[in-house]
């Protein structure tokens, strides 16, 4: 970590990664050197003697982040207590905390016009933020996702340009004559071509116990456009998710993958944190990443540049639409925090373009932050791959009410399903049911 002068850091429950652990690769994705120096520390006309804590999930705080942090310690002489908690314990902890009214001064939580409201309850538990300076550079997507009856609530803390897609190996796909895919069919006779070359088809962190939901939650608007009107329904509590021949149809297919062996024979046990060392290595063909990884590959690879890497969409259900997430993990305000002031200045200094920029520049997984006044770094194979699909829509856990907070349920059920021990009605069926649950705890009438 970087010099801790003027940080605390607190690191909660850091422990081993079993097999449904969340993600830890923060240091995997977090530079190994800054791209540029910190913002130069300016003399603040007075420090106070103030300790915030901030509380967020593994993978959620770079370490561009905490070198500003110990920058904004340095110009008011407020210190930052970063509290990391596993991500597979994190949505209980944060629960937790909010209904004890013991929560830290700042909270990360994945953000959601649905969700801030339903599960974290922003109107009691956050502070309105609609007054603040750097509400106005806020991009119009990520600011209606954290915004409710017109006031906004949250912060957004990472890239939502960025788009979960099949991260492929050009040089592999080059040498062994295959072409991007375009539906299913495809998809499995390239996976077919690339097991017989020797090489595992795809690297599937399965362990981590979140990755693999992606392959499900990520098609929401190919969902919406096979069966139209589906995300309505959803939210409506017309149809559910057990009636949609479509996700049926991609639950199968993930298994498929699988049980034809596409993930390698130790996905099970494979983790998050070493995605860009294997894709590195020769040793995989592809991965469900964002458009970071290019840059971490080339950073471990000699004899690969950023644009070796490509990206091309999932192509489950034969899909071919751009899934696209406003809006991602995002910094609240603890409504009965007693640093509320000091809170608010760390979000505006975090703010500042300087310091977006700051960020953009030194965290390898991002290529922008959804606010204006900030240069992006699209490389020239990111921006090959957005401008290849015409249709895009929004991600299911973001269009859904009640999906996100059942994440890591969903990862339990995909599992379950591989093992034989479910399958897809059971899965969809529970879903439903946890759907159901929520509702009727958030009071939706819909319900």
């Amino acid at each position: 970590m970087k010099k801790t002068l003027a940080l605390l850091l607190t690191v909660l429950m850091l422990l081993p990664l079993a097999a449904c652990a969340q993600p830890a690769p923060a240091a995997e994705e977090a530079p190994a050197a800054a791209a540029t120096q910190a913002p130069a520390a300016t003399e603040a006309p007075a420090k106070q003697d103030i300790t915030l804590t901030f509380m967020a999930s593994q993978d959620w705080v770079q370490d561009a982040e905490l070198a500003l942090a110990e920058k904004f310690t340095q110009e008011t002489g407020i210190k930052v207590d970063y509290q990391i908690v596993p991500s597979d314990q994190y949505p209980n902890l944060l629960q937790t905390k909010l209904n004890s009214g013991e929560c830290t001064d700042i909270f990360c939580s994945q953000a959601g016009r649905f969700d801030i409201v339903t599960t974290l309850n922003v109107a009691k538990n956050a502070v309105d933020l609609s007054a603040e300076s750097w509400v106005s550079t806020m991009e119009a997507t990520a600011a209606a996702e954290v915004t409710a009856d017109g006031k906004v609530y949250g912060q957004p803390m990472q890239d939502t340009s960025a788009v979960w897609a099949i991260a492929y190996n050009k040089k592999i796909f080059t040498d062994l004559g295959l072409a991007i895919p375009k539906n299913w069919a495809e998809f499995t006779a390239v996976c077919d071509a690339v097991l017989a070359s020797g090489v595992t088809p795809i690297y599937e962190p399965v362990s981590d116990g979140w990755h693999q939901v992606l392959w499900f939650a990520e098609l929401g608007a190919a969902y919406d456009k096979a069966e139209p009107g589906l995300v309505d329904a959803l939210n409506t509590n017309t149809k559910k998710f057990v009636d949609s021949a479509i996700m049926k149809t991609a639950i199968d297919q993930i298994k498929e993958m699988a049980d034809k062996g596409y993930w390698g024979d130790n996905y099970m046990a494979d983790v998050y944190a070493d995605q860009a060392a294997k894709m590195a290595s020769g040793e995989y063909a592809m991965s469900l990443a964002n458009q970071g990884l290019p840059q971490q590959v080339a950073d471990l690879n000699a004899g690969l540049t950023a644009d070796d890497i490509g990206f091309f969409v999932m192509p489950i259900a034969d899909n071919q639409m751009l899934n696209v997430n406003p809006v991602g993990p995002t910094r609240f305000v603890y409504s009965g925090s007693k640093n509320i002031d000091a809170a608010k200045q760390y979000l505006a200094f975090l703010a500042q373009p300087e310091n977006l920029q700051y960020m953009v520049d030194n965290v390898p997984k991002f290529q922008n932050l959804p606010f204006s006044g900030i240069t992006p770094k699209y490389a020239g194979t990111v921006k090959e791959f957005y401008d290849m699909y015409a249709e895009k829509g929004t991600v299911l856990q973001t269009s859904v009410k009640y999906v996100n907070p059942q994440w890591m349920e969903i990862g339990k059920e995909i599992v379950s399903v591989i093992q034989g021990t479910e399958d897809d009605v059971t899965m969809l069926g529970n879903i439903d049911k946890n759907r159901a649950d929520q509702a009727t705890a958030a009071q939706d009438a819909a319900w």
